[in-house]
């Protein structure tokens, strides 16, 4: 005969929810490497969040000769990154201010960071080496609108 045993265990209700909040968060990354969206709630608020490609652009080794040679491939990456706008696939873009090594930012509504690089790698002033690029994963509320 096997003796039973009787465990009574007494959990507050704040171990409760940061045990619920890990869990969901676990469950978040798990899920989040076979998707690109997913929600979760808090309260009677849903999030969902949905994952884009952030890219950096830095200077390259390639400088202009001159302002005119300048202005000509700046008109080329702008074209080109108003193009990707226009397909809907860049959402973000824009310079950091002050012109330092880091040159602007990108964020892309792509699958992968492989098809943000091979859309950028058509940019003029990449191909030229007066760009390179650095791209990741981020993750931001999907529908989030900067004012």
């Amino acid at each position: 005969m096997i003796p039973s045993f009787r465990v009574r265990v007494s959990l507050n209700w704040t171990f409760m929810k940061k045990l619920i909040v890990t869990f969901t968060l676990l469950v978040i990354s798990i899920v989040s490497f076979s998707q690109r969206e997913f929600s979760y709630s808090e309260g009677d608020t849903t999030y969902t969040m949905k994952r884009y490609v952030f890219m950096l652009l830095d200077s390259g080794g390639t400088k202009s000769k001159d302002s005119t040679e300048a202005a000509y491939y700046q008109q080329l990456h702008l074209s080109h990154l108003n193009s990707l706008a226009e397909s809907g696939k860049l959402i973000v873009a824009g310079p950091f201010e002050g012109g330092g090594e880091h040159r602007g930012l990108l964020i892309f509504d792509v699958e992968t960071v492989e098809e943000a690089l091979k859309l950028e790698g058509e940019d003029p002033s990449v191909k030229t080496g007066r760009l390179k690029m650095d791209a990741f994963y981020w993750w931001g509320a999907r529908g989030t609108v900067i004012k």
